[in-house]
C-alpha cells in the first residue's frame, strides 16, 4: 500500500486521499453543470466527450485526466485550477 506522509509525520493511504479528491471535483463540475441547465448529454457534445464517459466521471468511479477536466470546464465556460493546500 503506498501512503502519503504527512508533515505531522500522519500517514494517510493514497488511494483514500485520491477518492476524496476525485468526489470533491466531481461535485463542482455537478454542481457547474446543473446551474447550467445542461444535461450530461449536452455537455458531452459540447466537450467532445461522449455522454457515457461523463457518467462514469459523475459517478466518481473514473479517474479523469487533466485534458478530460479542462475540456468539460471550457465547454461550461470556466477553467482549471490546480492548488496545493497544506
Amino acid at each position: 500500500m503506498d501512503y502519503i506522509i504527512m508533515e505531522n509525520g500522519e500517514k494517510i493511504l493514497l488511494e483514500t486521499q485520491q477518492k476524496v479528491t476525485i468526489q470533491r471535483t466531481v461535485d463542482i463540475y455537478k454542481q457547474y453543470r446543473k446551474e447550467l441547465g445542461l444535461t450530461q448529454s449536452e455537455l458531452g457534445k459540447r466537450a467532445g466527450i461522449s455522454q457515457p464517459n461523463i457518467t462514469r466521471f459523475e459517478s466518481g468511479n473514473y479517474n479523469p485526466s487533466l485534458e478530460f477536466l479542462v475540456k468539460i470546464a471550457g465547454a461550461m465556460g470556466k477553467k482549471v485550477k490546480v492548488t496545493l493546500e497544506d
